[in-house]
């Protein structure tokens, strides 16, 4: 058994707390919400974002990033990602080459467009080479919590360290796949976030199955184009960090990014949608960092496109559909 830190108390890393803890790990679960901590120090319940949820008493709860990392083996983050270099910065006194880093944090840092490993590294790194594993695939908590059975995949180009975290993370509930694909992985599940505000979209609108069918074919198309031009293989978007995540962040109603679509879709505003939402949906972010991406490296991601001209107020839901049927015709590819 393993002493492992998890740095951010959301939904995922509560679920990921709870599934290692009754691995029979030693779990340590860092929160920046005083009272996240608190509830689950005195109800073992997460209040805040999981209400109603008992959690494992085995679990200890923290505010304390050093009491967090200490005598920690393996560090899981699950924190935004537009917070993640600066939590790595705090962290970094604390950290040491003998650990393994797991990062389930999907997003694009939006200012230096890069994926979350690049990030964890370029902070890490200036230490020691990080022992660094990434996390992802479809999985939405409450099912996890649930423990309904759930696959997902942890990429590394470190194999040992791979296999680290597939052995000490898979359970009867949870089902770890390894890859060497770090690139696939991380941006198969960044970008399905911005192809599912999309779906939400569609569905806000009060379109039938068609065009969700469409857009889920022709946002993976995106996905893959933009991962092998950043150097993924083709055949990790087409797997469970890809189409996997794509179909269950699409269709699913527990997804927040769906939701966030949804409501754009029925006409609300984005300001009021996120101020309504306790926790972050990564797409929205995402959206300008993968529309800067794609444009770093001359990738055609039209639905992307809309959603970052929906998001901005550039045009409506309907007109970006509009735009996109209306688009010159061409082989599929």
């Amino acid at each position: 058994m393993k002493r492992i830190a998890i740095i951010g108390a959301g939904n995922w890393g509560t679920a990921l707390a709870a599934t290692l803890a009754h691995g029979g790990h030693r779990v340590t679960l860092w929160a920046y919400e005083p009272e996240v901590v608190e509830s689950l120090r005195s109800r073992h319940e997460n209040a805040l974002f999981l209400p109603g949820i008992k959690l494992p008493e085995s679990i200890a709860a923290t505010g304390a990033l050093t009491e967090a990392l200490a005598g920690a083996e393996i560090v899981l983050t699950v924190m935004p990602s537009h917070v993640c270099r600066a939590l790595y910065e705090q962290m970094l006194p604390h950290l040491g080459p003998e650990m393994v880093f797991v990062s389930a944090t999907k997003g694009i840092d939006a200012e230096r467009l890069m994926r979350m490993s690049e990030v964890i590294r370029s902070i890490v790194g200036s230490r020691f080479p990080p022992r660094l594993s990434v996390l992802s695939g479809p999985s939405f908590a409450r099912e996890v919590l649930r423990r309904d059975p759930t696959a997902v995949v942890v990429a590394s180009d470190d194999r040992e360290a791979a296999q680290i975290v597939q052995r000490e993370f898979s359970s009867r509930a949870l089902r770890l796949y390894t890859s060497a694909d770090v690139v696939g992985v991380e941006l198969g599940g960044s970008v399905k976030n911005v192809i599912a505000i999309a779906a939400g979209v569609v569905e806000g609108l009060g379109l039938g199955h068609n065009p969700t069918a469409a857009l889920i074919t022709r946002g993976l198309a995106e996905m893959t184009r933009l991962a092998c031009a950043c150097g993924a293989r083709r055949e990790t978007l087409a797997g469970l960090a890809g189409m996997g995540d794509l179909v269950l962040t699409c269709t699913g109603e527990l997804s927040r990014n769906r939701t966030v679509g949804v409501e754009l879709g029925k006409g609300r505003k984005l300001d009021d949608i996120l101020g309504s939402m306790r926790m972050v949906a990564e797409g929205v972010k995402t959206t300008q960092a993968t529309v800067a991406l794609a444009a770093q490296h001359h990738v055609e991601m039209p639905i992307t496109q809309q959603v970052h001209r929906i998001l901005e107020g550039e045009v409506s839901p309907r007109e970006a559909i509009r735009e996109l049927m209306e688009r010159s015709l061409k082989e599929e590819s």
